[in-house]
């Protein structure tokens, strides 16, 4: 079996456009693949959403080494109201505090050396100014919790991850995986009695591989998706094309006309 290791986080994406200039121009990424789909995902993967919608893949090399976003857009929603779980990414680049200041981007300096960046829709981005390294420079994503020996033994004694750091006086705790195998995660959390948003399911990508993936919640609802490994290596190829594609959708998408048309305005989840 395949050692565990953090793909990607998901975020809603409102307005495409904007989103996706903050995350080339502003951060640096790369368009890595972009799919587009005519209706819902089984595994939730949109949200509670039925329609049109797509995800864009973008980061700073191959998911293969590489931490990534992954931009979640429905046609139909404008704006995604932002919940106090998510408290940022970190990550070194001092191109990406260039680029903000080059680009007029709102930056905040939080402690020496440290700037937030702001995305749309709220989410925030941690900068260290320095050379960005030639891994993979995000360093860290940062979430809220209700009971931290709670989620902290979530995480590492049910999904293996390795405890860093813990500092019980601040009240928090840095995690992460080792070189560690994955279990039976379905059976683990079903004899733990833990919640499991999907149970084992496989996702087909258009022309691309189907992958298995099962989802499950920590102790605040922090969802958590589980990849195969070998079709997930297949699925997510680098698409040379990815940034026409993205391109393309964003200039085919005519949804701010239609609602406008109808004197409607798009719904906010």
């Amino acid at each position: 079996m395949a050692a565990r290791r953090a793909l990607h986080f998901v975020f809603k994406v409102g307005d495409r456009g904007r989103s996706a200039r903050f995350y080339r121009e502003l951060l640096g990424m790369s368009v890595l693949r972009h799919e587009e789909f005519e209706e819902g995902c089984k595994a939730s993967c949109n949200g509670p959403y039925d329609g049109k919608w797509s995800k864009t893949m973008v980061g700073y090399g191959p998911e293969d080494n590489h931490f990534v976003a992954e931009l979640t857009y429905n046609y139909g929603i404008g704006e995604y109201r932002l919940g106090n779980d998510f408290l940022g990414i970190t990550l070194v680049s001092s191109q990406a505090v260039r680029n903000a200041k080059k680009m007029g981007w709102p930056l905040k300096e939080v402690t020496t050396g440290i700037f937030e960046a702001e995305a749309p829709g709220g989410y925030k981005f941690y900068l260290e100014d320095k050379e960005q390294l030639k891994q993979d420079p995000v360093l860290k994503v940062t979430l809220g919790v209700s009971d931290l020996q709670k989620s902290v033994n979530y995480w590492s004694d049910l999904l293996g991850m390795k405890i860093y750091e813990k500092d019980e006086e601040k009240q928090r705790a840095l995690l992460g995986y080792a070189d560690n195998q994955l279990p039976n995660i379905e059976a683990l959390m079903k004899k733990e009695n833990q919640k499991i948003l999907t149970p084992l399911v496989s996702l087909d990508t258009p022309g691309k591989a189907t992958v298995q993936v099962i989802i499950l919640a920590d102790p605040d609802g922090h969802e958590i998706c589980f990849v195969g490994d070998e079709a997930f290596r297949d699925l997510s190829k680098v698409d040379p094309n990815g940034d026409k594609l993205l391109d393309d959708a964003m200039a085919a998408d005519n949804s701010d006309k239609w609602f406008a048309a109808q004197k409607m305005k798009k719904a906010s989840a």
